[in-house]
């Protein structure tokens, strides 16, 4: 998978497309990926120790990881991403900029 948790991303498709935010999760086995911000949904919850009254809370739900392309951190654009090995390390790479994302 080409995205971590921690990076910038850009929806590229679906009812969000043009949104921006930060990965909090990644789901490899299933392939998605939880964007901050993005995808958020109407939960209802029981009432808990946590949230006593419960209610109907906003959360924010999985989204394929098709959808999303990570920002370039040259000029926060959206790139594909290659991979390379640097100094015997692999490393990703914005194919837009040619700039290293990991370090």
């Amino acid at each position: 998978m080409f995205v971590k948790t921690g990076d910038k991303v850009r929806v590229i498709s679906g009812k969000d497309k043009g949104k921006e935010g930060t990965v909090t999760k990644v789901l490899p086995k299933k392939d998605r990926v939880v964007v901050e911000g993005v995808n958020m949904i109407k939960k209802h919850q029981k009432p808990t120790n946590e949230n006593p009254s419960g209610g109907i809370v906003d959360v924010e739900a999985a989204i394929h990881v098709s959808n999303v392309q990570l920002l370039d951190p040259k000029d926060n654009k959206p790139s594909r991403i290659g991979h390379k090995i640097v100094d015997g390390k692999k490393v990703r790479y914005a194919k837009r900029s040619g700039e290293q994302i990991d370090n």
